[in-house]
């Protein structure tokens, strides 16, 4: 789409936002449910399994997450250069993220020494010890699939385009949930590999969105408009830029991501029915945090694409109309985590496998799920507020601010409760949840102040559309 707003349309306004953020939020829905999908059939299969894959998997996004960061901010750069009418800075800033992507390999595979160490440290048991390690190899080994996916996205992101995004990512995940299916459990021939089955599925998978955007960048329909073909080269100036704006994105992603991942580490101390029931816990409230990325990516989009055309106001009204939006959509589904905690803990015990009953889990479970009604709600206005301030250009205050909170607050107040005070999981939770209104209420003071309004991402002030080459094909091609 667009920034220019269509007849009846209010710029910034909720029906702009939910047009772009609809099929963002669709997308992680999916995801969601795939990973929702996931963890039930690992829980089926072992009680082991679903102890091991959250702190695995989360141990290995914290590795993988600063460079999806990073080459993930050029949806930053392609939309302020889609607001400023120029076609070409777009396929450029997708040609730096694409080249960064491909350097992080080999700085993943150096990783996975010190992922094995973390593990050991964490003290769980030699047999969930065991297969994390499996679990996590396999994710960060192949974890380039993940900072390529997010710089191919950022071209058809930034610019608005966002249903195929939707659909080259819900592609992705329909198969990865059959091949979980198919590599878990054994089935159509296959072998039983277990969580090592789950990693597999999630690697190969992992490569059909970024396959399908590939092939359509560089059609001959976006080559005409955006010379994708010949400009997918190496921009020194514009490379510099991506990572002076991109790095402080990537780095805040880093300690945020670290700091919760040693949460769930610490929550295995305190037992295999205390991890089991977090992890459980944690895969619910997905059903509500990830649809917010959806939103706090749509409100980065149209605050860059109308600071691209110099137009804040706008940008501030389609950030708060985001985050209204979003604190609708998380009460909606933190009533049902009230009113209904049997309904979602059952999944996870469907099969004699699962290792513990019901009872046992919604004993803890329902306050977690009580604890995450408020918690979804503030995390709702951090996720957008701060998806705000990065597609202005404010990465460094997001970045500053955060690791304060999540290294000042979070990570001493978790192992004092745990390793000195002997608190329980309920404690923890609890802790987490003033961590997470602290970060919201500090980005929505930031947000308040303006100081984003003067920040310049790219390089110049924006042309008139009229005056760039191939601006009617763009504003209707989108």
């Amino acid at each position: 789409m667009s920034v220019s707003s269509s007849s009846g349309r209010i710029p910034g306004g909720f029906r702009e936002v939910i047009q772009i953020a609809w099929p963002l939020v669709v997308s992680m829905g999916s995801f969601t449910l795939m990973q929702f999908v996931d963890r039930m059939f690992l829980a089926w299969h072992s009680p082991v399994s679903i102890q091991a894959a959250l702190p695995a998997g989360i141990l290995s996004f914290t590795f993988v997450c600063a460079f999806m960061a990073l080459c993930g901010y050029a949806n930053t750069f392609v939309a302020q250069y889609h607001g400023a009418g120029d076609p070409e800075g777009c396929s450029r800033s997708t040609a730096q993220a694409v080249w960064l992507a491909g350097l992080t390999w080999p700085v993943l595979l150096a990783t996975v020494p010190l992922g094995w160490w973390l593990l050991e440290w964490s003290g769980h048991s030699p047999a969930v010890l065991a297969e994390e390690k499996i679990y996590f190899t396999y994710l960060t080994a192949g974890g380039v699939v993940v900072p390529l996916g997010a710089a191919i996205s950022s071209f058809f992101t930034g610019r608005g385009e966002t249903r195929t995004n939707m659909l080259a990512t819900m592609a992705g995940n329909l198969v990865n949930a059959l091949l979980d299916y198919m590599l878990i459990f054994g089935k159509w021939g296959a072998p039983a590999l277990g969580i090592e089955g789950a990693a597999i599925a999630t690697l190969i998978a992992g490569l059909v969105a970024p396959a399908i955007l590939f092939t359509l960048y560089f059609s001959r329909r976006y080559h005409a408009v955006y010379r994708t073909r010949s400009l997918m080269r190496i921009d020194g100036p514009l490379m510099a830029r991506l990572i002076r704006f991109g790095l402080p994105s990537g780095i805040n992603l880093l300690m945020e991501i670290a700091a919760f991942s040693l949460f769930i580490l610490m929550s295995g101390r305190l037992g295999e029915l205390s991890l089991a029931v977090s992890n459980m816990a944690l895969s619910i409230n997905s059903v509500a945090f990830l649809p917010l990325i959806g939103l706090g990516i749509a409100a980065g989009t149209l605050v860059g694409q109308y600071q691209g055309r110099g137009d804040s106001t706008t940008a501030a009204r389609a950030a708060l109309n985001s985050v209204l939006l979003g604190v609708a959509y998380v009460a909606c589904i933190g009533s049902t985590y009230i009113l209904f905690p049997s309904a979602y803990f059952s999944a996870f015990t469907a099969r004699a496998e699962s290792g513990f009953s019901l009872e046992e889990l919604l004993v803890t479970g329902r306050w977690l799920l009580v604890l995450m009604a408020v918690w979804g709600v503030m995390d709702a206005g951090n996720v957008i507020f701060a998806g705000a301030l990065k597609g202005a250009g404010d990465t460094r205050f997001v970045l500053i601010y955060s690791s304060i909170m999540s290294w000042g607050l979070l990570v001493p107040g978790v192992l004092l409760i745990v390793m000195v005070w002997g608190g329980g999981l309920l404690s923890m939770w609890t802790w987490a949840l003033l961590y997470i209104s602290a970060l919201a209420i500090g980005y929505w003071i930031r947000f308040r102040g303006g100081k984003w309004k003067s920040i310049r991402v790219i390089e110049s002030p924006p042309p008139p559309p009229a005056a760039r080459p191939g601006a009617e094909a763009l504003a209707v091609g989108d």
